[in-house]
């Protein structure tokens, strides 16, 4: 019950910081609260929406038609986590480099949606070009954080503003996950709901971030895609 509390708190009012009194004992333990608090809210949005809609997961189906059972648990339980969070989760705290690898992972995100129109996991013939020029413009970026006065004036900013730069954070997380569904005109309405489940893990993600540091929401989401990743291999409908 004080877990929800201390989360409802933070999600009215974010801020840095809040919790850094605790041991790192009491932030894994919180951790693994907040865990099974979303694993539960995941599986009753889940279990609620099927009953009436279940779209199809495209994005799982075709990482696990592609990849051999240790590749997928590698790939989607390990690598695209890290991904999602140094882009969504890791500049939530203002830093040069957190700010240029953020930079970088977006326009990776960018270039591979909107200009080859093609898959984040895939490697094929655009995967360098993709991969190198994200990584050439986070580099670009992180030489124009030298400027002193550029990054003393987005630190402030970032201080000013947490609480809506967390807020966009947490629906930006969210709402690109409806990529994961076909994109008929279903899906798009139903957009809000089909993310929910992505929302709430963004919120609590965005809180033990800010609140515990990056390894903790890390460890989250590489340990919830791990397990619903394994539990697809069981041989159950």
């Amino acid at each position: 019950m004080r877990l929800i509390k201390d989360l409802a708190r933070f999600i009215a009012q974010p801020q840095y910081a809040t919790l850094q009194h605790l041991t790192v004992r009491n932030k894994t333990y919180d951790t693994l609260g907040l865990f099974l608090i979303k694993l539960a809210f995941s599986l009753l949005v889940a279990n609620v929406l099927a009953i009436f809609y279940e779209p199809k997961n495209i994005t799982d189906a075709n990482m696990a038609e592609r990849f051999t059972p240790l590749a997928y648990l590698l790939v989607g339980g390990v690598i695209l986590p890290f991904y999602e969070e140094v882009c969504f989760r890791l500049s939530l705290k203002f830093k040069p480099l957190y700010f240029a690898l953020t930079f970088a992972t977006l326009s990776y995100y960018i270039l591979t949606k909107a200009i080859y129109k093609t898959n984040l996991s895939l490697v094929d013939e655009t995967f360098y070009k993709r991969f190198l020029l994200s990584l050439f413009l986070g580099l670009i970026v992180y030489a124009v954080m030298y400027n002193k006065k550029i990054t003393e004036c987005l630190s402030v900013f970032w201080k000013n503003n947490i609480r809506w730069i967390y807020y966009v954070s947490c629906v930006l997380f969210a709402w690109l996950h409806i990529f994961n569904f076909e994109l008929t005109a279903t899906n798009v309405l139903l957009l809000p709901v089909l993310t929910l489940p992505q929302l709430f893990s963004a919120t609590i993600a965005g809180y033990t971030r800010l609140s515990f540091g990056f390894r903790y929401p890390l460890i989250v989401h590489m340990g919830t895609n791990l397990l619903f990743i394994s539990l697809t291999f069981l041989p159950f409908d």
